[in-house]
């Protein structure tokens, strides 16, 4: 750890921790080290769900724990303080923030919605906004989100409107239309949109969204307040908060900043930072959100500690985070295109609209028909094969006219990170491949007629064989 500070209230000297040279070790070498704790029998092609986080960073976070437990006291009046302003500086610089007060560290993005809707719900109980007013969000937001919209805003009496999202997309121009649609719907009646929650990247189906182009759109059209849910962000897209413009940004540092689970920054404007709150109140209630945040009780705080490490660790490769990410990019399109092409599909975005994870199509023959098929696939996938992959129900758009037996419904959300391999993506490969052939086996024989929308096609109703009646996320 480069940051921790030595015994003594008064001593700040910092103990660093010496870096890694690339003429002394194989990188190759350092990435199958850091990241040995992994399950050696999984393909892991799915880092957008929880991150990953390297060994040397996670011997970073427990001696910043053990600092804390050996003295409680001290640690809280010197070191810890101090841990988060270098925490907080080093995202505000990455991010280009005007200025560190405006990143505060939380748990993760959920927290940060929290944050925010909080200040929107009292806004609508104490009168400032009229009930009925209007809150946007995207149909594909992250399903937290969605329901922590409802639980805040509309229970305050706000109206939640939803973009209605395409998928597969192909354009931003997509997009675009569709949410302008939603603001006009929002502005029904005389109503004001007073928030527009809007996705950097979202979750599933993955697409990365033109935020600064939907946020000058905001802007044009008199939205009060533009709230940037970022949580695959950070490490994984290029941010530039002043550019971007919007009043609230939040990403999580454990998804692609190798950060250990949980930690996430906030980001608040400083023109919309007046009452915002830590949901927790505690000692530093109304010091800033950012004081407020670095101490909501007795807790573990060394997942925000470890920061400095991180961008210590990303020393080792060219290029740093934005080289990573550029490669972590190329390389995912590059297996999507083997996947689709072996699986006789296509991509669900372009790669322009792609990320470190993209949307890849699955068989025809799989017959992905719900939300309930692609969970029951993807725990099959990780029972049986030892493949570790999100899976989508995609309800296929603009069917006239169209062959709707052999359409596709399913897709894998494929992530890249620097320890996957390419064997990673074959075995995912090889096990639709079989599940696939076998299905289309058993198709044969199916005896149940399901009718799809203009058109009929024959499904067997006993999908992927063995599997446990229990699903989990």
């Amino acid at each position: 750890m480069d940051e921790l500070l030595e015994n003594g209230s008064n001593n700040h000297r910092v103990v660093k921790k010496p870096k890694l040279s690339h003429q002394s070790e194989n990188l190759s070498d350092l990435i199958r080290r850091e990241f040995a704790h992994h399950d050696p029998h999984v393909a892991r092609v799915n880092n957008g769900s929880f991150g990953s986080c390297p060994a040397s960073i996670l011997d970073a976070q427990r001696r910043w724990l053990y600092e804390f437990l050996r003295q409680p006291d001290r640690f809280y009046f010197g070191p810890l303080q101090e841990g988060i302003r270098r925490s907080r500086e080093a995202i505000a610089a990455v991010v280009n923030a005007a200025h560190p007060d405006e990143i505060s560290l939380i748990d993760n993005a959920t927290t940060a919605t929290a944050i925010v809707l909080q200040h929107l719900a009292w806004s609508f109980t104490e009168g400032k906004y009229p009930k009925g007013d209007s809150v946007i969000m995207l149909h594909y937001a992250y399903g937290a989100v969605k329901k922590s919209i409802h639980a805040y805003c509309a229970r305050a009496g706000a109206t939640v409107v939803e973009v209605q999202m395409p998928f597969p997309v192909s354009s931003d121009e997509e997009i675009i239309c569709e949410f302008r649609k939603a603001l006009e719907k929002g502005k029904l009646g005389g109503r004001k949109v007073r928030l527009a929650v809007i996705d950097h990247i979202t979750s599933m189906p993955t697409v990365v969204i033109p935020v600064k182009e939907l946020t000058r759109i905001c802007r044009e059209e008199g939205v009060d307040r533009v709230f940037i849910d970022a949580a695959h962000a950070i490490g994984n897209v290029e941010i530039d908060l002043q550019s971007i413009g919007a009043d609230f940004y939040t990403s999580n540092l454990h998804k692609w900043l190798f950060c250990p689970p949980s930690v996430a920054f906030l980001y608040c404007k400083r023109t919309a930072s007046a009452d915002v709150h830590h949901p927790v109140v505690s000692h530093e209630y109304g010091n800033g959100l950012a004081i407020e945040s670095a101490w909501i009780g007795t807790r573990d705080y060394s997942s925000q500690l470890v920061v400095p490490s991180v961008f210590e660790f990303l020393e080792n490769f060219e290029g740093g985070i934005d080289g990573i990410r550029k490669r972590n990019h190329a390389n995912v399109v590059e297996m999507g295109k083997m996947l689709a092409k072996a699986w006789g599909t296509q991509l669900g975005a372009p790669p322009e609209m792609s990320c470190s994870m993209i949307m890849v199509g699955l068989p025809s023959s799989l017959k992905i028909q719900s939300n309930q098929d692609a969970l029951k696939l993807r725990t099959h996938l990780r029972v049986t094969f030892g493949v570790e992959v999100p899976i989508h129900y995609a309800f296929p758009k603009d069917l006239d006219g169209r062959d709707t037996e052999n359409c596709t419904s399913g897709y894998a959300r494929i992530s890249h990170q620097i320890y996957n391999t390419v064997d990673d993506y074959y075995k995912l490969r090889d096990a639709i491949n079989k599940l696939a052939d076998g299905r289309m086996q058993r198709s044969k024989s199916a005896v149940t007629r399901l009718v799809c929308p203009k058109a009929e096609t024959f499904v067997n109703h006993q999908h992927f064989l063995n599997l446990p009646r229990r699903v989990s996320l």
